[in-house]
């Protein structure tokens, strides 16, 4: 080393302990300990203030630091309790009823005289609800029977005994391959490797798909923080999978359309995304987001892009046929790397019956698990499931192999005729609009006019069961083929619920316009959460 140089370090450190001599020994090892958790908390608080937003972020704390005020805790948890027994209305007396034991002795082929007259007690659900039933006509004949009987013939099955139940086995490859070919496996632009696997509805296939991609994403970039950028008109699923798989989520605000907006995406884009979303359509609004546009932005990053066809799945491929104008959704746009798509919706198949859809096999292997140091044995899954109901899939295949294409397009041309009606109707209410513009059998509506909510309280007292939305403040109806007879009824019912609510403005008694209102309009967020958990905890 250079004479001057260590000349230059010696006197250096001379400085160093004569200014050092000066402090306490504690003071010069709790020093660093005290700046390092200073600047762990900055960067804590400058991580939330990123996540959340300046607005919320203040709110968040001022709500902390307000609850810690005596009394004040104890006064925002009675006034929650108060709207959770409102939300609850009726409920706990109905549940003091409920069976807590075994009885000492079994009713045999009774029960079902019983499970009658509980099904009784049930509203009546027949063309007055939003979704919810996608069959036509009576539960007792048709369709309905056929899909039951398929599902009694092989309820006792389980195809995770692939070589005893070899006929579900058959069932569930068929329905992914004829889903699959449904959207876009046949056509050259898919690659030819389209697989996937039924799930028990478009939840569990949306976290799959989510799971697999973070997995995925891991193996060909080594993304160990991952993060996923959806539109807020995605499906709360998303925010779920984001809990169960630890993943960072970006809910994005729509566009003018109400579609997501791809600009507003790009720039949430980083290294740590995995997975961007659109859906085809939207359950808030019955709107196609710009899949084609979507897909170039997951190209150009070379992340995955998933679709949410859990609605639109068995509509928009026949609605296409038919000559709508529905943009691209599947396979054949390409960034596409998975799908997801309702058999229990507009496939006419029994509750419990969806499908996830891959690009390729090197995407569906990171959904399986595979387990081989269980003494049990070794151990294969495709699902969340192990044991999954065969009767189910069963059901699923009897759907669809006795409709066929024919009997899909004339349903498509039966609900898309009547949800265009229906949007036509709304438009001729003068106090009511229509939110966007629905590429298919969604219509939502809101008013500059009267409050929505009372609108949707009057409309339940008349039967009906539809959809409260938010952002903005609206109400929908998902048409399915139990409206198709009584779309007329729906529309007097609504014209007069509107005029009840402009002559007599305010709440009806057992409304609950006050609280979507007022949840709608509360700034914490969090005490929405809070009131939304509590009334889960109380409901079973």
């Amino acid at each position: 080393m250079d004479s001057s140089v260590k000349s230059f370090l010696l006197d250096v450190r001379a400085f160093a302990n004569s200014f050092l001599s000066e402090y306490e020994p504690l003071v010069l090892v709790s020093a660093p300990l005290i700046a390092l958790f200073v600047a762990s908390m900055l960067q804590s608080a400058l991580q939330v203030l990123h996540e959340n937003g300046l607005k919320a972020t203040l709110l968040g704390f001022f709500m902390s630091f307000v609850k810690l005020v005596p009394g004040v805790k104890s006064y925002i948890d009675a006034e929650k309790q108060k709207v959770v027994d409102k939300l609850q209305s009726g409920g706990k007396s109905v549940r003091e009823s409920w069976r807590t034991e075994l009885p000492s002795t079994g009713l045999g082929v009774g029960v079902i005289e019983q499970m009658k007259d509980e099904k009784r007690k049930d509203v009546a659900w027949q063309g007055k609800c939003s979704g919810a039933v996608y069959i036509g006509g009576s539960e007792c004949e048709g369709h309905f029977s056929l899909i039951n009987e398929a599902c009694s013939m092989f309820a006792h099955t389980n195809p995770l005994h692939m070589d005893v139940f070899q006929s579900v086995v058959r069932f569930e490859a068929e329905v992914v391959a004829m889903t699959a070919a449904m959207l876009g496996s046949k056509k050259k632009s898919s690659g030819g490797q389209i697989c996937g696997n039924m799930t028990s509805g478009g939840t569990e296939s949306i976290l799959l798909a989510v799971k697999s991609s973070r997995d995925y994403m891991k193996t060909m970039k080594g993304i160990k923080k991952p993060e996923m950028i959806i539109p807020e008109s995605a499906h709360s699923a998303y925010d779920k999978a984001a809990q169960y798989f630890n993943i960072k989520l970006w809910r994005v605000p729509v566009n003018k359309e109400f579609q997501a907006d791809v600009k507003a995406i790009r720039r949430y884009i980083n290294r740590n995304t995995i997975l961007i979303v659109g859906s085809a359509p939207g359950f808030p609004h019955g709107i196609v987001d710009p899949i084609e546009e979507l897909g170039q932005l997951a190209s150009s990053f070379d992340i995955c892009l998933h679709v949410d066809l859990c609605l639109g799945g068995f509509v928009l491929p026949f609605a296409n046929k038919l000559g709508y104008p529905i943009p691209p959704f599947d396979f054949s746009v390409k960034g596409v790397t998975s799908i997801s798509a309702d058999v229990h919706k507009y496939g006419l198949a029994p509750k419990g019956t969806s499908v996830v859809l891959y690009r390729n096999h090197d995407l569906r292997k990171h959904q399986f698990v595979a387990v081989t140091e269980w003494s049990g044995g070794l151990y294969v899954s495709p699902t969340i499931a192990g044991s999954r109901p065969g009767g189910l899939i069963a059901g699923a295949w009897a759907s669809m192999i006795s409709l066929g294409e024919e009997g899909y397009l004339e349903n498509t041309k039966k609900i898309m005729e009547v949800s265009k009606r229906l949007q036509k109707g709304i438009e001729e209410i003068p106090e009511l609009f229509v939110i966007g513009r629905p590429d298919m059998t969604v219509v939502a509506l809101g008013s500059n006019v009267v409050d929505i909510f009372e609108v949707n309280d009057i409309m339940s007292s008349k039967g009906w069961h539809l959809n409260a939305l938010q952002r903005p403040n609206s109400i929908h109806i998902c048409v399915t083929l139990q409206h198709v007879p009584i779309i007329d009824d729906f529309l007097r019912d609504l014209t007069e619920s509107v005029k009840t609510v402009k002559e007599n403005p305010g709440p009806i008694s057992g409304g609950l316009a006050p609280i979507y209102g007022a949840a709608g309009r509360m700034p914490d967020r969090g005490t929405v959460q809070e009131l939304l958990v509590n009334y889960m905890d109380g409901a079973f």
